[in-house]
């Protein structure tokens, strides 16, 4: 059985695409635009989350009925497909440099920024949120990093995926410890500290001679339990190593 269209892909394409024949549309004309209850979506996620982000809280906020904010927007998830590519689109997406480390190694810190700066996005699943005309735009960009370099298409793909899928868990990474800071009311280092000498006599008579001898190093070095830009900056050099020495290349050397 033939299906219809699905309503958000004209939508997403709504400022490049030639819009759909449709019957002149009756009752009140609408005060907002589509791309002004997008971008309050947005707003709304990045403050309280996406589990927060309903259409009666969105219409509430925008000053409107429930049934009003549908006229703009069909359902909410076109609205989460609407919030995703139009958060891709602020982005002016850089040159990419001729050092394909260096490229590599972009292509991963634009992910990660806009992941830490919109963390909502790491929780959209689904592939209609990444068919908008800034996904794909952003899709060619990143393979245009590794386009030529002596990888097959299906290699391509997944070197990319790898990159952003690690950014993607750094930024998720460094936002959980943001969240866990404000719900604790006190830095990490804070709270080891409070809590140390009662963890020492809860464990007292265990022994943990490995994870004793590195957590003391991690926890000088961090001053805190973890370290997520460490690990984004360490992690991201190993991929990128790897990626080299796939290629019959030299890994890069450590930054001085």
């Amino acid at each position: 059985m033939a299906r219809d269209p699905d309503p958000s892909l004209e939508l997403l394409w709504r400022h490049v695409a030639a819009p759909a024949e449709t019957p002149t549309r009756r009752g009140p004309r609408q005060r907002l635009s589509v791309d002004a209850v997008v971008d309050a979506g947005i707003d709304l996620a990045d403050r309280d989350g996406l589990a927060a982000l309903s259409m009666r809280v969105l219409a509430k906020e925008l000053g409107l009925g429930v049934m009003s904010l549908y006229t703009y927007v069909p359902s909410r998830g076109d609205l989460i497909v609407l919030m995703v590519d139009q958060v891709l689109a602020r982005r002016t997406l850089p040159e990419l440099p001729e050092d394909l480390a260096d490229r590599l190694e972009m292509v991963a810190r634009v992910q990660y920024d806009d992941c830490l700066a919109h963390p909502w996005i790491l929780d959209v699943v689904g592939l209609r949120a990444w068919l908008g005309p800034a996904s794909a735009e952003r899709y060619e960009w990143q393979l245009g990093a590794v386009e030529g370099i002596g990888l097959d298409d299906i290699e391509m793909d997944q070197t990319i995926a790898l990159l952003t899928g690690f950014a993607g868990n750094a930024a998720g990474s460094a936002h959980r410890a943001r969240l866990a800071e404000r719900e604790m009311g006190m830095s990490e280092l804070e709270w080891w500290e409070a809590n140390s000498g009662e963890l020492g006599r809860v464990m007292a008579g265990r022994d943990y001679p490995i994870a004793g001898r590195v957590g003391q190093a991690a926890g000088e070095a961090y001053q805190a339990a973890s370290d997520p830009a460490r690990e984004l900056e360490f992690g991201l050099a190993r991929i990128i190593d790897g990626v080299l020495v796939h290629l019959g290349r030299q890994p890069r050397r450590p930054r001085a």
